[in-house]
């Protein structure tokens, strides 16, 4: 399968899943790139911004776990 390249932004507004988030962003680590996280206090939200190099399917995946857990966003972009 093809890989493709992906920004996943992630917006966790309850810190309690970060531990999660963190857990499901190692696991899927031989395919990040890079990664940047941004707390903003002021909105009590942590912004996370991924750089994926991996599979159509992987990057699918990632993004719903994420997406599953009470409090967390997530949302893929690919490029071309």
């Amino acid at each position: 399968m093809e890989n493709r390249m992906a920004i996943l932004g992630i917006f966790i507004h309850d810190i309690e899943q970060s531990e999660q988030v963190n857990a499901l962003l190692h696991t899927y680590g031989q395919y990040i790139i890079g990664r940047l996280g941004i707390p903003h206090r002021d909105r009590e939200v942590s912004v996370i911004c991924v750089v994926l190099d991996a599979p159509n399917d992987i990057i699918s995946a990632l993004a719903g776990k994420l997406g599953r857990l009470p409090g967390v966003q997530a949302k893929a972009q690919y490029g071309k």
